[in-house]
């Protein structure tokens, strides 16, 4: 039986899949001196499919290390892993 943690990963490794297709065919495209907006729209897919990969790790990571650590921690771990959220989101 599948585990909810490894259907995550699938999910998730098929994402970093998608984003290795597409940054092989930029390269390809690069080398091969494919017209230039062709090749922007390439890279914008390629941006677009590392978003949601970001997307779903963040929201399994909710889902699971935030919820458990402020299910059984008080003070000073919630206080980190709400600082540690906050880091990310500044640098988005």
């Amino acid at each position: 039986m599948k585990t909810a943690s490894t259907d995550k990963r699938k999910t998730v490794g098929h994402r970093l899949a998608i984003v290795e297709g597409h940054l092989h065919k930029v390269q390809h495209m690069v080398a091969e001196g494919a017209y230039c907006i062709d090749i922007i729209h390439q890279s914008r897919a390629i941006q677009h499919a590392l978003k949601k990969f970001d997307e779903q790790v963040m929201a399994n990571h909710l889902r699971t290390c935030v919820s458990r650590d402020m299910r059984e921690s008080r003070g000073a771990n919630a206080e980190k892993t709400i600082q540690e959220l906050m880091d990310v989101f500044e640098r988005l």
